[in-house]
């Protein structure tokens, strides 16, 4: 913590030096960045909410999108050095429980969703060769994104323009890790295009923890008549992996990079493959209005082996240890924005639905044939799943008199669900089941202009998130069916902020937060395989975000953020921590800290460009310690990286040459990358590699 505080003031400190310096005459400015997050395209610093817009790393290994997020306040995005469970992602707390894929957060390409109904998401489809951007919005307005949308992540793919371009990428490193990368991108005419490519390797820095991922974007866009424009987004992702799973405390003290027994023992693994196509036609009508439709579809298919006891398996009621997913998906969005003037000042209103589907067929079977482990063995369970939601969503913006901003928004969202059980065992009973959710979401802020460089805002809303079907899938009284008695978590969520620039050299901006909840999910059982949920209570996140881009001289920049995040139990339960347990038999205590969260979280990164072919960065990031489980018996303890990037680029008559060298966890520090929450085997501990280096080559063809 003191050095957490020195930290801080230390940079607190330059800030306010630059600030006095403003005037000072300097090349070097802060652009204006636009954002959609709302809706809108309009300037982030007049938005009554928390939005940062991040470009992708080019010194960094160019597969997860965490590389490029670590200086969003109020986001944690931790890589679990496991490609079988996809990044650890929560914006204020929401996600954290997630102990596969993301969850509680809404994600996006392009405005294609990327999240199911149930609200489980994944980022490993990103390609990132083709990106330009992400957006991240926090706060009250993520809840117009409907059911799960504790906070919202949308990455761009870049417009093609100018003359054809292709750009290779080669990249090493270490644990015999490669990435190869190819971009072509340009316009024609009304035509522009842009192809990313991405293949990837690893040997992973655990033992049993190789993979490989493969992913393809394509983004065309064509001007039509009348100022109609055509979007077309296609991509596909494939990734086969070793999946090394947690390590208990004792394994992890022992020797972090070790393999967890058990996956080895059982081959634990993970074959992911989807496929997905959307488009957007947008159509301007008359000067006022603007008329918007997005549909898309796709598939998909998981195949992953888990570790489950034998013994555990043979049991009636065990739902097996290979689960075997085909899923198809897609879903429709019209949308309608209209201009006009109100009492003097412009007011935009944007009406649209939602419509999204999933058909999941599911087979489980026993992962072992007589005495040979890792193999597909007996079917244990077939069922088809069936979920879809309508929301419909209505928000305006006005602008009153000249220093005032006013947004709000509503949305109503119905979400249901149907089971279909097709494998019934001898003298059971099949099963079959249904639930459905709804609730309707308000969402209000005001901004007000104290100066054309300081904005004050305030805003409040309320959220919903049902349970995944994962959640529902068991009933606690171990009757088949789906449990029907889960009740969906609202949230009311309050925020005020500022956002101020001094010059055009500084900005920065400052949020406090306050989230109250009700009903979020904790485990209730665990046994015989199977864990099953109950709704909580109470709990309540609060805390303050800050963040600052200061440009300190020519070719010199400073990043900054912080964020403080206090998220804790209200309301007593009881729970079931491990594995073996029919009858929840652990007090979870008001006060208790929300597993998987940190109270604080500092990133500092500072950037040198002596020259303009030649970029230095220096960074690191503080965690604070992390609770594993609900009951705050086991925690992951805290821990700072340094990491050091270098690039230098020559031009080659049109082409471009750029080599660049990244080293991570320069000190070598030993820790816990991320935790496995409320893990039934006490396996919540995933280790951060050591000191790790890549070297990697670009060569942009103009």
């Amino acid at each position: 913590m003191t050095r957490l505080l020195a930290v801080a003031t230390l940079f607190g400190g330059l800030l306010v030096l630059c600030a006095v310096a403003q005037g000072a005459e300097s090349e070097a400015e802060i652009a204006t960045v636009t954002i959609t997050a709302t809706r809108l395209a309009q300037p982030s610093f007049d938005v009554p909410a928390s939005v940062d817009v991040e470009t992708i790393d080019p010194d960094a290994l160019g597969v997860n999108i965490s590389e490029s997020l670590h200086d969003v306040p109020g986001l944690m995005a931790r890589e679990r050095q496991n490609y079988a469970q996809d990044t650890q992602i929560s914006i204020r707390g929401f996600g954290a429980r997630a102990s596969f894929g993301v969850r509680g957060i809404r994600i996006y390409i392009d405005g294609i969703p990327q999240t199911q109904p149930d609200g489980q998401g994944e980022v490993s489809a990103f390609n990132l060769a083709s990106a330009d951007r992400v957006e991240v919005l926090r706060g009250p307005f993520s809840a117009l994104y409907g059911n799960s949308s504790g906070g919202v992540i949308e990455l761009f793919v870049a417009d093609g323009t100018g003359p054809a371009r292709l750009d290779e990428e080669l990249l090493y490193g270490s644990f015999d890790t490669w990435r190869g990368g190819l971009d072509v991108s340009g316009a024609s005419g009304p035509l522009s295009y842009n192809l990313g490519f991405t293949q990837f390797s690893t040997d992973g820095s655990r033992g049993h923890s190789a993979a490989q991922r493969t992913t393809l974007q394509e983004k065309s866009t064509l001007q039509l008549e009348d100022g109609a424009k055509l979007t077309v987004l296609v991509n596909y992702f494939s990734s086969p992996a070793q999946d090394p799973l947690g390590l208990t405390l004792a394994q992890f003290n022992a020797s972090p990079q070790q393999t967890a027994p058990t996956a080895a023992q059982f081959n634990t693994r993970k074959d992911a493959t989807q496929g997905q196509a959307g488009a957007v036609y947008e159509l301007p009508v008359g000067e006022m209005d603007t008329f918007r439709f997005m549909a898309y579809g796709g598939e998909r298919d998981i195949l992953q082996f888990l570790a489950i006891p034998v013994a555990v398996q043979k049991a009636p009621s065990s739902a097996g240890s290979v689960i075997d997913l085909s899923e198809a998906f897609g879903g429709i969005e019209p949308r309608w924005t209209h201009k006009m003037e109100l009492l003097g000042g412009p007011l935009s209103i944007i009406a649209g639905l939602n419509y999204d589907l999933l058909d999941e067929g599911r087979q489980d079977y026993n992962d072992f044939v007589g005495s040979t482990l890792g193999l597909i063995g007996p079917l244990v369970r077939r069922e088809s799943d069936d979920e879809h939601d309508l929301d419909e969503y209505l928000q305006a913006e006005w602008q009153p008199a000249d220093p005032w901003s006013v947004t709000a928004g509503v949305r109503h969202s119905a979400v249901d669900f149907t089971t279909v059980d097709s494998f019934v065992k001898p003298g059971g009973a099949n099963g079959n089941g249904s639930v459905d959710y709804a609730s309707t979401s308000p969402v209000g802020g005001v901004l007000y202009h104290v100066t054309r460089d300081f904005n004050l805002y305030a805003s409040y809303g309320n959220g919903f998130e049902t349970p995944t079907f994962t959640e529902l899938a068991y009933r606690a009284n171990g009757n088949p069916g789906i449990n029907s008695g889960l009740r969906a978590a609202h949230s009311n969520n309050g925020e005020i902020g500022a956002k101020a620039r001094w010059g055009s050299r500084v900005e920065g901006t400052l949020a406090l937060f306050h989230t109250d909840s009700s009903d979020e999910l904790a485990v209730l059982t665990n046994s015989g395989g199977r864990s099953t949920y109950t709704n909580m209570g109470l709990t309540r996140r609060e805390g303050i975000e800050l963040s600052a881009n200061a440009q300190l001289a020519r070719g010199l920049q400073l990043q900054f953020a912080y964020t403080y995040l206090n998220a804790f139990v209200r309301t007593p339960y009881l729970t079931c921590p491990l594995t073996g347990c029919a009858v929840p038999n652990t007090r979870v205590a008001p006060g208790n800290e929300l597993p998987g969260v940190a109270a604080q979280h500092l990133f500092t990164a500072l950037q040198w460009e002596p020259r303009t072919n030649y970029h230095l960065s220096l960074d690191n990031e503080y965690v604070s310690r992390v609770y594993a489980n609900d009951a705050n018996s086991a925690f992951a303890s805290a821990y700072d990286l340094i990491d050091l990037a270098a690039d230098h680029t020559w031009q080659l008559g049109p082409d471009v040459l750029r080599a660049f060298l990244r080293i991570d966890n320069l000190l070598n520090r030993r820790y816990a990358g991320s935790v496995i929450v409320n893990n039934s085997s006490a396996e919540y501990f995933e280790a951060g590699p050591g000191t790790a280096a890549m070297i990697g080559l670009e060569f942009r063809i103009m």
